[in-house]
């Protein structure tokens, strides 16, 4: 057998091998549809560079390596994508993009390299662990049935957060933030490396400000995919936020995203109330919606408190690696 790399020739070939992949790895986890798919190649998010690799087996392309150089901060880093079809596994042809990784890091002066792994079946931790990267983060993605919500422990929890939110207002709004509010959001999010656990992963918050927040957004749009979220104000100030985002052709489900309080507001249940309204407005928006998957690092026990109040139950553990170079 003759394996080999090279770069992308083909945005049809990168979907085939990832929806394999996908539905190999977590099938309970909806696919993107081929087109929102493709947007992502013209459509990347803001400030981070994207290369592309495919791997061969006997000149048939089986694996897919995706590249992300950040541009604007984390500049020691490289966010890594490896995929090999779950029937050509064990051919070296994930040794051969994970090598050219390697080089890659190099010839762009990166020095930590970073992918993840489902613990659903144990070729991603072996691959891992064969190519000497280390356990820097666990994460648990939890999954909302929202077929099956008790209405009664939700509306107690949204009664019991409002007597401590006294003076405090909520706003729901999609995509973009409006003018007025998008540089209080930019700060929120630009804070989530610094509060929320990322284990021994080299990570350093982002900068973000209302510019790159807007492209974001947009660039999202443009994969297909539409937000929704809710914020709690103090004096015109956004200081608790939520959002959830889901794939405009995909009527059943969405993904909780990031959810922050600013540390001057904690202790008030902002977080608690911000899910809770976002979670109303999503089902008012989409009807059909039937689960809500989301990740919380293990060691995040408020926030899993947070969720397992509302309903969300633990479906499986995801490992955060890192390779030194």
């Amino acid at each position: 057998m003759r394996v080999s790399t090279g770069p992308l020739t083909s945005h049809e070939i990168v979907y085939d091998i990832a929806s394999v992949t996908a539905h190999h790895d977590h099938p309970d986890i909806p696919f993107s549809i081929r087109k929102n798919f493709l947007a992502a190649f013209d459509n990347p998010p803001p400030g981070t560079l994207i290369e592309r690799y495919l791997g061969y087996l006997d000149d048939e392309p089986v694996g897919y390596l995706e590249l992300g150089f950040p541009q604007l901060d984390n500049l020691d880093n490289v966010g890594i994508d490896l995929m090999v079809r779950p029937d050509r596994r064990r051919h070296g042809v994930g040794r051969a993009l994970m090598e050219l990784a390697v080089e890659r890091a190099g010839a762009h002066h990166r020095t930590h390299l970073m992918g993840e792994t489902v613990d659903r079946h144990p070729d991603g931790a072996a691959f891992a662990e064969a190519v000497g990267a280390k356990v820097g983060l666990t994460d648990l993605r939890s999954r909302l049935d929202v077929t099956a919500l008790d209405e009664k422990r939700l509306a107690e929890l949204r009664a019991e957060a409002e007597k401590h939110a006294e003076g405090y207002t909520l706003r729901r709004w999609t995509g973009v933030p409006p003018d007025e509010l998008i540089d209080d959001v930019a700060y929120l999010e630009g804070r989530l490396n610094a509060d929320a656990p990322i284990g021994d992963l080299a990570l350093e918050p982002e900068k973000v400000d209302a510019d790159r927040l807007r492209q974001d957004h947009r660039a999202r749009e443009a994969r297909g995919r539409r937000s929704y979220q809710t914020g709690a104000l103090m004096n015109g100030r956004v200081v608790a936020w939520t959002w959830l985002v889901a794939e405009v052709d995909q009527p059943v489900h969405a993904w909780q995203s990031t959810t922050i309080v600013d540390p001057e507001h904690r202790g008030h249940r902002l977080g608690l109330l911000v899910k809770l309204e976002n979670l109303a407005h999503i089902r008012a928006e989409k009807p059909a919606l039937e689960a809500i998957d989301t990740f919380n690092a293990a060691a995040n026990t408020y926030m899993l408190k947070v969720n397992r109040a509302m309903g969300f139950r633990a479906a499986d553990v995801w490992t955060g690696w890192q390779k030194d170079l």
